[in-house]
């Protein structure tokens, strides 16, 4: 046997562990222990009562912050002791402080002997006295307005812009689950390049040419813009027949030029919109809802101070948007010979009935496709609005818009009649500021149908108060490439956003989705809604069938 199996050997000896118990005093004529530690001893003591209230573990303020409602809320039953009370007892009556600051002289003495003005006497010095006492005034003014005290600063402030919380375009069920929120930075770095121009599947509809004499109006020889009662039709994807018969055999996404320049243009947006998607088995239908403010214009969307009257007002968001869609349809309208026969395609205008047809507003319809790679081929619907006989007697596609001009004091803009024709550019320039959205959307409308020039007329209220009538202070051309360049418009973007967002709905199960731009942030946000959202009427779900059996059938 070793050294250690003799220790393993040794028997173990447990002693007990006995738990003493604290001395316990107790208290049975209050709380508290009865006899004061000798730690605790000669320490001064304010009496307190469980009754009072807890307030501040240390004020420091003392009674320059007292609640003046509650004056007594905190204040103990037993008083305010002084206990604790600080007195110091060094004298510091013999220390002073050095005063540095300047001595302020009386206005009648300021100025009056100032540079240039040492032999002025008389009128001279009665000169210097007032120009001291504008200076005084100047000086008040100042401290009013960095105080915040000056009305006019306070809610013209283009710094600091009043916060007001826009509404969104539609409401939010509870019902409705977030798929993907895209915010605008994200997006802003997505490109899908190498995208080849549209291929034409099908051209129908009728335009009327242009008539050159608005190319020479001016300021000084504006002309009235006239109303012109033609008819405009806004159909939706889904509405559309011919899209309907595409839908057999051509593409994946189906949409139309104006939900496509939305999608593609959203991080220039400020406002909210929506736009629902359908997705039936493998194909995408993009929609806009019915009855709503999709089509209207806004109007200094992207400026720093937005209109923000109230609805009644002449200047509302809503009023200035009506406003400008009635000023487009108008002179879109007017500047074409209507006299003269229309160029024609082979097609006709598949929205027009037989007792519209005198009343169309002058329009083609151009269906193209595009290759977006990895077999999805987008199926769009654009927009043309006029011809013109071109330099060599060829035929130029137009897209016609107005730029309107409501109030320049209240829209921070340059005055257009002062300003239009010897200053075009500065004026440009501001709408492009106040405007972006609206502009880069008309832009990739125009370079989506395959326009070779857009027209933009300058159209302003003929009196600031009156918003129903207007006059034409001038036009100006484009090719839409050049415009795009010069308004930093990147269609590699562009078509990227859209992949992007084409990708993520195509991963989901058959069924009805929405995207939405935040009303007051820069994302836009996609929800999965019920198949019944949006309709009310079983004709709408007749619709819905039909075009589920015209996207299956071969």
């Amino acid at each position: 046997m070793t050294l250690t199996d003799e220790k393993e050997a040794e028997p173990v000896v447990e002693t007990e562990v006995h738990f003493q118990a604290p001395a316990i005093q107790n208290n049975p004529d209050g709380w508290g222990p009865c006899e004061l530690p000798d730690q605790f001893r000669d320490i001064p003591y304010q009496p307190f009562s469980k009754g009072d209230r807890l307030g501040k573990i240390s004020d420091w303020t003392g009674v320059a912050f007292q609640d003046k409602k509650f004056t007594n809320k905190y204040a103990s039953q037993f008083g305010s002791g002084s206990q604790y009370a600080y007195y110091h007892d060094e004298d510091e009556s013999t220390f002073h402080l050095v005063d540095t600051t300047r001595v302020q002289k009386p206005p009648y003495q300021r100025g009056r002997f100032g540079k240039n003005q040492r032999n002025l006497r008389g009128r001279g010095g009665q000169r210097g006295g007032m120009n001291a006492l504008q200076q005084l005034g100047k000086l008040k003014l100042r401290e009013r307005e960095r105080k915040g005290q000056t009305k006019r600063w306070g809610r013209n402030n283009k710094n600091n812009p009043p916060n007001k919380n826009r509404d969104a375009s539609v409401t939010v069920r509870p019902d409705w689950s977030t798929i993907e929120e895209m915010d605008f930075p994200r997006l802003g770095k997505l490109s899908l390049p190498n995208i080849k121009d549209g291929e034409d599947i099908l051209c129908c509809g009728s335009l009327e040419y242009y008539d050159k004499t608005y190319d020479r109006v001016n300021v000084k020889n504006e002309k009235p813009l006239q109303r012109i009662d033609r008819i405009f039709h806004t159909v939706t994807t889904t509405d559309d027949p011919v899209i309907r018969k595409l839908s057999k055999t051509e593409g994946t996404v189906f949409v139309t030029d104006a939900i496509l320049a939305t999608i593609m243009c959203c991080t220039r947006s400020n406002y909210s919109w929506d736009i629902v998607i359908e997705k039936i088995g493998d194909k995408l239908f993009f929609d806009k809802r019915d009855n709503t403010e999709f089509d209207l214009l806004t109007v200094n969307e992207t400026s720093v101070e937005p209109p923000t009257d109230d609805g009644n007002s002449l200047n509302s968001p809503r009023n200035l948007a009506l406003e400008a869609t009635f000023i487009n349809h108008n002179f879109s309208q007017q500047v074409l010979k209507s006299s003269e026969p229309r160029f024609k395609f082979d097609e006709g205008n598949p929205f027009v009935s037989e007792e519209e047809e005198g009343d169309v507003a002058s329009v083609a319809y151009r269906y193209r496709k595009w290759d977006l790679n990895n077999g999805i081929t987008l199926v769009c619907r654009c927009e043309h609005d006029a011809v013109m006989q071109g330099p060599n007697s060829e035929t130029q596609f137009l897209t016609i818009k107005a730029l309107n001009e409501w109030d320049s004091k209240l829209a921070n803009g340059v005055e257009w009649r002062q300003k239009l024709d010897t200053q075009r550019g500065a004026v440009l320039a501001n709408e492009l500021r106040n405007n972006a959205c609206k502009l880069a959307k008309w832009t990739v409308q125009a370079l989506l149908a395959g326009s070779d020039q857009i027209k933009f007329g300058y159209v302003s209220r003929a009196s600031v108060r009156d918003s129903s009538k207007h006059v034409i202070l001038g036009t100006q051309q484009y090719k839409p490439i050049e415009f795009a360049r010069q308004i930093n418009l990147n269609m590699d973007n562009a078509w990227g956003i859209l992949r992007c967002i084409i990708d993520i709905c195509l991963k989901q199960k058959d069924g009805k989705y929405l995207i939405m731009k935040d009303p007051n942030k820069p994302m836009i946000r996609l929800y999965d809604i019920p198949d019944n959202t949006f309709e009310s009427e079983d004709e709408e779900e007749e619709d819905e069938d039909e075009l589920v059996n015209d996207a299956f059938q071969n």
